[in-house]
C-alpha cells in the first residue's frame, strides 16, 4: 500500500472536516433570495441579514433535502445577523472565540443551490475590531482570499482543525467573516429581545460645514425625546459631544451603540452664534 502524502492526508482531513461539519448548515430561502444559515442552538439558526429578504415567508431547507417553515426572531443590519426560529432537528454547531492568524487555511462550508458546498481559501486579513459602515461593532476583522456565490454567504467559516471561527458573508470586493464573539452576543440579544437596543437622541440633524470644522444642524426634534427634555431646539448646530468635536452626523450616530443607552452625554451648540451646552440622557430608539 502505498504511503499516504502530506497532500493527500490535507486532502482526507479537509473532507472529514466539512463532513462533520455539513449537518449543521441549512439553506435558508426568502422570496428570490437565497443563503446558507447554521444551527446555532437546538431550533434557532443564524444567518446573513443582507441575504435575507425584507418581507415573506422563510424556509429551511435541511441537509436530508427535506424543507420547514422558519420565523424571523430577530436581525441586526449593523452586525449582517439574523436568527430565525424553526422547528426541526438540526445538530447545532460549536463556535470557537478564536481569530485565525493570517495566512491560515480556512474552510467555508455551506450550501449551493439548496446542496452542500466547500471552499477552501486562506486568511487574508485579521485584525483587531472594527465599527461596520452600518455602526455595528465586529470583535475582529477577518478576511477571507476565497470566491463565494451569494448563495453561500452565511456559511460556516472553520480553521485548519475544523474550529468554527464565524461565519461568512460577502463584503464589498471581499469575503469578510463576523466573528463568534460578535454571533453570540447579538444572537443572544436577538433570542431575547428581537431586537438590538440602539440610542435615540430624538434629532433629525443635517452636517453642515463652519470656518473650524464639521458641525450638525438640528433640522427637526423629537418632542417626546431626551434632547427636547434637555432644552436643544430647532436651529440649534451641534459642534461638539462630551467634549470631543463633532466629526460628521454618521460618526455620532455610530456612537449610539447598545452601550450607549442610559449614559448622559455633554452636547454642545451653537445658538444664533453664542454657545450653550445641554446634557441629554441616551433613550433607546422606539421601534419602527
Amino acid at each position: 500500500m502505498t504511503a499516504p502524502t502530506p497532500l493527500s492526508s490535507l486532502s482526507s482531513a479537509l473532507a472529514d472536516i466539512v463532513a462533520r461539519t455539513a449537518p449543521s448548515v441549512v439553506s435558508v430561502h426568502s422570496q428570490r433570495s437565497r443563503a446558507t444559515g447554521f444551527a446555532w442552538k437546538p431550533g434557532l439558526i443564524v444567518t446573513a441579514d443582507e441575504a435575507l429578504a425584507d418581507e415573506g415567508a422563510v424556509e429551511i431547507g435541511l441537509a436530508d433535502g427535506s424543507t420547514a417553515a422558519a420565523t424571523i426572531a430577530g436581525r441586526d443590519h449593523t452586525t449582517d445577523i439574523a436568527l430565525l426560529r424553526v422547528d426541526a432537528a438540526v445538530a447545532p454547531v460549536k463556535l470557537a472565540a478564536t481569530v485565525p492568524p493570517l495566512g491560515a487555511l480556512s474552510v467555508v462550508v455551506a450550501t449551493n443551490r439548496e446542496t452542500p458546498s466547500a471552499a477552501l481559501g486562506m486568511v487574508s486579513a485579521s485584525s483587531k475590531s472594527w465599527r461596520s459602515l452600518r455602526g455595528g461593532d465586529i470583535d475582529a476583522r477577518i478576511e477571507l482570499d476565497v470566491r463565494l456565490h451569494g448563495s453561500q454567504q452565511g456559511g460556516l467559516a472553520l480553521d485548519a482543525s475544523g474550529e468554527a471561527f464565524g461565519m461568512a458573508v460577502l463584503g464589498p470586493r471581499r469575503v469578510l467573516v463576523i466573528p463568534a464573539t460578535t454571533i453570540e452576543r447579538v444572537a443572544a440579544q436577538l433570542e431575547a429581545r428581537g431586537r438590538i437596543a440602539r440610542g435615540y437622541l430624538g434629532l433629525g440633524l443635517q452636517p453642515v460645514r463652519l470656518d473650524d470644522g464639521v458641525g450638525a444642524m438640528v433640522m427637526n426634534v423629537d418632542k417626546a425625546g431626551p434632547s427636547a427634555a434637555a432644552g436643544i431646539r430647532q436651529g440649534d448646530v451641534i459642534v461638539a459631544v462630551n467634549g470631543q468635536k463633532l466629526s460628521g452626523v454618521r460618526a455620532l450616530a455610530r456612537t449610539l451603540g447598545p452601550s450607549s443607552v442610559g449614559t448622559v452625554v455633554d452636547v454642545a451648540v451653537r445658538r444664533g452664534g453664542e454657545p450653550a451646552s445641554f446634557k441629554v440622557t441616551v433613550v433607546e430608539r422606539p421601534e419602527a
